[in-house]
């Protein structure tokens, strides 16, 4: 890791001890990083499901590589200058030493930060026992020690339609002792649960906003002890909803003014990269 690297991950921890909450958005390739960067964000995150949507794939633990998550997410390091973490879904492997190799890849290609999960992607027994999550959690965290990386654990309860607050607080709690970082439980049910879970750990807390039902403006979230709100591939599915909207316009009614909402081509250019290439072949 070299001086870059670890002023990012100084920066990225620093903004996890504020008084406030930060939001940390998510683009899905090195277009919408450099968009996010200019527009003025402190730190950015990769989404799994943004990147499933560029391929073609669903955004699921069987369709989507280590390999090409961590190209895509050196692609985003790359384009801009924010700290960047990753979405490393369950580190791929159920096996504690898949997750540290893991860790091992993302601080080689960048990356001060990423969450590893208890899902297990089988719908029939969708959340590791919780030893075995444990050990997951802490096999990373020995993996990351000293390599300037922020590790996030996230508990996938509500998810998988476990609503067990208290099994999720427990398994942050544990997450915690086995060296997280940053404690992440996606999909509780309001405000209060979100309160109950930043009073019961001791470790900057995540909540993810944009996924459908109730969502809290950025001090609602700071008021109840949140640290860092992510947005998934809320973002994604946004610009891909438009996406949508301006083709059925043109199929459906045959006109073009979706073009009226476009950012112009000037806009645009000027947030990308203006690096020249030596070789075109």
């Amino acid at each position: 890791m070299d001086d870059k690297q670890l002023a990012k991950f100084e920066r990225f921890k620093a903004l996890h001890q504020g008084d406030d909450a930060f939001v940390i958005p998510n683009p899905w390739d090195a277009g919408t990083a450099r968009i996010l960067t200019a527009l003025g964000f402190d730190a950015l995150a990769t989404t799994s499901a943004g990147y499933a949507f560029t391929v073609g794939r669903k955004d699921s633990l069987a369709g989507l590589g280590r390999g090409e998550l961590l190209e895509n997410a050196k692609a985003i390091v790359e384009a801009t200058d924010l700290p960047v973490s990753a979405d490393l879904e369950d580190g791929f492997g159920a096996d504690p030493q898949a997750c540290a190799d893991t860790i091992q890849g993302a601080v080689q290609v960048g990356l001060v930060g990423g969450s590893i999960e208890d899902a297990t992607g089988n719908v029939d027994d969708p959340i590791y026992g919780i030893e075995l999550a444990v050990d997951r959690i802490k096999a990373a965290a020995q993996a990351a020690w000293g390599k300037g990386f922020l590790l996030t654990a996230r508990a996938e309860n509500y998810l998988w339609g476990r609503a067990d607050l208290s099994d999720t607080i427990k398994r942050l709690q544990l997450f915690s002792e086995a060296g997280a970082d940053v404690l992440y439980a996606p999909g509780l049910p309001g405000l209060e649960a979100i309160k109950t879970v930043c009073q019961e750990v001791d470790k900057p807390v995540n909540v993810v906003m944009g996924l459908q039902g109730t969502n809290y403006t950025v001090q609602e979230l700071s008021d109840v002890g949140v640290k860092r709100i992510s947005v998934g591939g809320s973002f994604a599915r946004a610009a891909l909803g438009e996406f949508m909207r301006a083709a059925l316009e043109v199929k459906d009614q045959g006109s073009f003014n979706y073009s009226d909402r476009a950012i112009s081509s000037d806009d645009i250019t000027r947030m990308m990269s203006e690096a020249s290439l030596t070789n075109r072949k």
